[in-house]
């Protein structure tokens, strides 16, 4: 079992949500998997529109891949974007390809990850998120593994940086 470190925060609007996803992406050196779980529009689109952004992909060619499955694109470090929401059984998952990606060198963003179809890499991270209010969502982020934590840690020094620089109040850490 890999070891596992988490931070908690509350997240105000949209804009909150594509700024940490931005800093997820800033922090990505190519080859992570991010394991995304949450309810229907609690943003997790929203959070890959941000990690493509800090990945140097234009935020506004993101969309969810649900009905296409995956979607690519070409950054600093190659990005697929996956959605397994319509995905009922393995064969499909299979038939999708997505094994493909797992190269080393692509980050996977994987939207519905709990429907347990795919084998996860210990290594991963997981990003939670929740409905708080109808704007506000709880985020959890969770490191699986040495390699993962020192991404949760350059996540978390950004953001820090600009809350000591006042210019963004993402989110608060929670209990």
């Amino acid at each position: 079992m890999s070891e596992l470190y988490e931070w908690r925060a509350l997240l105000r609007s949209a804009t909150d949500t594509e700024q940490l996803g931005r800093f997820i992406g800033q922090s990505l050196q190519g080859g992570e998997v991010l394991a995304l779980y949450g309810e229907l529009g609690t943003g997790k689109t929203t959070l890959v529109r941000g990690i493509a952004a800090g990945l140097e992909v234009p935020p506004h060619i993101v969309n969810s891949p649900t009905f296409v499955l995956i979607h690519e694109y070409q950054g600093r470090v190659p990005l697929a974007h996956v959605d397994l929401y319509r995905i009922e059984a393995q064969p499909e998952l299979q038939h999708i390809g997505i094994s493909d990606y797992l190269d080393g060198q692509t980050v996977v963003a994987i939207e519905w990850a709990d429907k347990g179809l795919l084998e996860l890499p210990d290594n991963r991270f997981e990003v939670y998120l929740s409905h708080r209010s109808a704007r506000t969502r709880k985020v959890i982020l969770r490191a699986r593994g040495t390699a993962m934590r020192g991404l949760l840690a350059r996540v978390l020094k950004q953001h820090e940086a600009l809350k000591a620089a006042d210019s963004l109040q993402l989110a608060r850490p929670i209990r």
